[in-house]
């Protein structure tokens, strides 16, 4: 790490010596990704499975609401601080985030407290031993509930491992088991954590069992206990503690900070390269025309021809220009199409089961079933355009190559969130009313049969037209109840179709703006590259061109000092073990 920083801050004093002022912002920004700490952890899971309880056992401090009416509905950020204090971050039109302290001991009443407000997410900082290592803990809203998945998905750019909860009372569900496919799928660093051992006398059995379902996805499934880690801290007890689990899950948690801190020295050390590449090619230049003056037509000739390569790049009718443009515009109708694709097959789906089922008596768990499912194709949608948006930047950096590797650009993805609401179906009627339904059919029968059989002498009320009268209340009945079932599928279509529509509705928007935001972080990266390398070769043969110039008596001194620069610029790379261009 220190030498890293001390590498950065070399080159840096080094660009700034030179006026490139656009690589000292970028190497002071990697100088800032390097210092940060900061190891988000993300604790998933389906309501009442123990998330909250077991970052009150991970953290030793009960500081998230536990019960059985107690649920996570708001995202909540657990980081460290020398002294506790709560944050509501707010969404609004002014800014993007606005602050609202408020006491953590209200942090079970939130919501009713934040009434009318749109939450982004609840900040908590506390001192805590776990959170000064650095490792930031989101507790997130149960993925079972409208939209929960696709909000989790959304952070996973972020995020440096995923912990997803399961208790050990069954195995895990379909919709748990999506909800992992969809995270493994965007290579963020997974575990599985079975709960309440303690609760469940066969949870050994449902542990293997999850092994099974996860054998081809690879995960680690790690059985712990939060309330024996709780005893065992209480009572200083090493037995419980291995007992309790968290060995494994500190384990996986240390593995993780490992491969994190590998990758962001893999990122800075390409950074410092790429910039002691820059200004290499100055130095380079300017160096091998003041050694051999006869040659350096030569070398000005190959830098007038590079030049003319970088600034055929830098124009906005370049070739990766036109690649973008064509690249976002097929990206923005496939992610429409897909979507709207799988909605289709949902609306399709739902319509056939709602022909062969009742849907008055089975409307909650149509309900269910269709925000989990739309859940899953948003989520679905959402990865399947992240991963045709890293494709495209993989098309738009083979027209850098002739500039050497190009460093591919940070994606984030922004989510499009469940805002439709399903309606409700009217009751059907009460059993008083299907008795008066019968009665009505009954009475034309009991009459027209009781007015035939006056004749014969019989009374109005007799066995046969009382018969009768049964007869037609009863097709009556059936009648009236098969058109009652009729009009209730067709309104549970019709609400299956206007959700649908909603969620297509602005589906189309967040598309829109996401692939807006693709564009324009493509675009940046890439004119950036573009605009640095012309820079530096204009610059170099800027320097190329003065050099025939100078003096013989000037000539051995400049030399030498540009000899000791790209000495010291080489050092600085070796010790990266990134292999440059100089």
């Amino acid at each position: 790490m220190d030498t890293l920083l001390s590498l950065l801050d070399d080159t840096a004093t080094a660009a700034r010596t030179t006026g490139r002022e656009d690589l000292v912002a970028r190497l002071e920004s990697a100088a800032i990704r390097l210092r940060d700490p900061r190891r988000r952890i993300i604790v998933a899971g389906h309501p009442s499975q123990g998330k909250s309880r077991f970052i009150n056992a991970l953290l030793n401090q009960d500081i998230c609401p536990v019960g059985d009416d107690a649920t996570t509905t708001i995202p909540l950020q657990l980081a460290y601080a020398p002294h506790a204090r709560a944050e509501l971050v707010l969404s609004t039109t002014v800014s993007d985030e606005t602050r609202v302290e408020f006491p953590i001991e209200e942090l079970a009443q939130i919501d009713a407290r934040a009434a009318g407000k749109t939450i982004t997410r609840i900040d908590l900082h506390l001192p805590n031993d776990l959170l000064a290592d650095g490792i930031v803990i989101i507790d997130t809203p149960g993925i079972g509930t409208r939209g929960r998945s696709v909000g989790v998905l959304e952070m996973l750019p972020t995020a440096d491992a995923v912990l997803m909860v399961t208790d050990a009372s069954t195995e895990l569900t379909a919709p748990e088991l999506t909800f992992l496919r969809q995270v493994h799928e965007f290579g963020v660093a997974t575990a599985v954590l079975v709960t309440k051992t303690d609760l469940y006398p066969h949870w050994r059995q449902v542990f293997e069992a999850d092994r099974e379902h996860l054998a081809q996805l690879a995960l680690p499934v790690l059985p712990i206990s939060a309330l024996l880690r709780t005893h065992a801290l209480r009572r200083q007890d090493a037995q419980l503690g291995a007992e309790s689990g968290f060995g494994e899950l500190f384990q996986f948690l240390r593995e993780v900070v490992t491969r994190k801190e590998s990758a962001t020295r893999r990122t800075i050390a390409c950074e410092i390269s790429s910039a002691a590449e820059h200004l290499t090619l100055a130095l380079g230049s300017e160096l091998a025309a003041l050694r051999d003056p006869q040659h350096a037509a030569t070398t000005i000739a190959e830098l007038e021809a590079a030049k003319a390569t970088a600034q055929q790049l830098h124009r906005r009718t370049a070739a990766w220009q036109q690649t973008l443009a064509d690249g976002i515009t097929d990206l923005a109708g496939d992610v429409d199409h897909d979507l709207r694709e799988r909605l289709r097959t949902i609306s399709r789906t739902g319509e056939e089961w709602i022909d062969d089922h009742d849907p008055g008596r089975h409307w909650q768990a149509i309900a269910e079933w269709l925000t989990g499912t739309v859940d899953t194709a948003l989520g679905d949608n959402l990865l399947w355009a992240h991963a045709r948006a890293e494709t495209l930047a993989e098309r738009v950096a083979e027209h850098f190559q002739e500039l050497g590797t190009t460093e591919l650009p940070a994606l984030a993805i922004e989510a499009t969130h469940q805002t439709g609401t399903l309606a409700e179906l009217e009751p059907d009627i009460g059993v008083v009313s299907k008795v008066l339904v019968g009665m009505r059919g009954s009475y034309g029968g009991v009459l027209m049969v009781g007015l035939a059989t006056t004749f014969a002498g019989l009374a109005m009320l007799n066995p046969l037209s009382i018969g009768a009268g049964v007869l037609v209340g009863g097709k009556a009945y059936r009648d009236d109840k098969q058109a009652r079932l009729t009009r209730r599928r067709a309104e549970a279509k019709n609400a299956v179709r206007r959700f649908l529509d909603d969620i297509a509705f602005h589906a189309a928007k967040d598309t829109k703006d996401r692939t807006h935001h693709i564009h324009r972080t493509l675009r940046d990266h890439y004119a950036g590259i573009a605009e640095r390398t012309l820079r530096s070769i204009d610059e170099s043969l800027t320097a190329a061109q003065q050099s025939a110039g100078i003096k013989a008596a000037d000539r051995d001194r400049r030399t030498a000092i540009l000899e000791h620069q790209l000495a010291t610029l080489r050092h600085r790379t070796a010790q990266l073990h990134v292999p440059t261009n100089a």
